[in-house]
């Protein structure tokens, strides 16, 4: 099968691997500026990854597009809106478009297949890959689970049969709201364990991720989703990859920024607690550890007084 492969980063660079590895034909895109892209170029290498000659790179949108039935999009959330602007005008009817992001749009609170559809309509069909594992682990044979959601259901399944191996065992998503709000906010939770980390409080990410799981499931049920999906690979299940990794972007961002150190690399968190803020006004729902993150981040409030605040809550059970 050809497929297409939109962005060039750590995470796409691995699709585009991972894809070849089974057999695909694959060509991945990338902008002329993209230092990613360059490096790949020059060297055929990311540092983590080596590509074989067999996967084709190039910085040619139009010819990306025409080439296949099936593109992959795998760059930073925020955006989205944009790069899906310039398919616009190409001939993208009756394609595939499989999302490879954890994020919401933090100026809408939009999810990634809403901006899919509010930019291209009904012109395409969407998907989403999502689920834990780190290119480092991936790359070693270290094999993991992954969730493959669509509102389409025959495209679904064979997403899941035609990408499935001894690497990757992909599940059915059940419900798209709650996987892709699971997905994208268990970034915010990675930066809250970081920061715990940061401060020598790693002992108290148990708890953290008790909480941060049961409150992106009020979320997700306030939204229409099922709130059960918090517990599934799409969030609870990202947890050891996100809240404990040394290769968590999110986790290092967080740990990074308590002990006031610069961290260069992409941390989708960041803007994901902004939209975060949005959808708890809009849904009127209680997300202490998401908000408490905003605090810090975004309003530079102490860390260390505001995330101690969300152990000094006021007394409640449980569930």
């Amino acid at each position: 099968m050809k497929l297409s492969v939109i962005g060039s980063g750590r995470w796409g660079g691995f699709i585009a691997w991972y894809l070849d590895r089974m057999g695909h034909d694959v060509a991945v895109w990338g902008r002329e500026s993209s230092q990613h892209y360059l490096q790949i170029r020059q060297t055929r290498s990311n540092g983590l990854i080596t590509f074989p000659n067999s996967i084709e790179l190039s910085t040619d949108l139009p010819y990306c597009v025409h080439r296949t039935k099936v593109l992959v999009i795998s760059i930073s959330s925020q955006n989205l809106r944009s790069l899906l602007a310039q398919l616009a005008p190409l001939p993208v009817d009756g394609k595939l478009i499989v999302l490879c992001m954890k994020g919401i749009e933090e100026t809408t609170g939009d999810r990634l297949t809403q901006i899919v559809h509010e930019v291209l309509g009904d012109r395409v069909i969407s998907a989403i890959w999502v689920g834990p594992g780190h290119v480092q682990e991936f790359t070693r044979g270290v094999p993991n689970c992954m969730i493959i959601d669509s509102d389409n259901e025959t495209v679904k399944r064979q997403i899941v049969h035609d990408l499935s191996s001894d690497l990757i065992r992909f599940y059915y998503g059940t419900d798209l709201i709650g996987n892709e709000i699971g997905a994208a906010s268990k970034n915010v939770i990675g930066i809250a364990a970081g920061m715990l980390d940061g401060l020598g409080r790693t002992s108290l990410k148990g708890a953290l991720m008790a909480r941060g799981a049961r409150e992106i499931s009020r979320l997700i049920k306030a939204m229409g989703g099922n709130e059960m999906t918090a517990y599934g690979l799409s969030h609870l299940g990202d947890y050891e990859a996100t809240v404990f990794s040394p290769h968590s972007h999110n986790r290092k961002f967080g740990e990074l920024f308590v002990k006031g150190e610069p961290y260069e690399e992409l941390a989708e968190g960041v803007s994901t607690v902004k939209a975060l803020m949005l959808l708890k006004e809009r849904y009127q729902v209680d997300l202490p550890i998401c908000d408490a993150v905003y605090q810090v981040i975004h309003l530079k409030q102490e860390p260390k007084k505001v995330l101690s605040g969300l152990f000094l809550r006021t007394l409640k059970d449980e569930f």
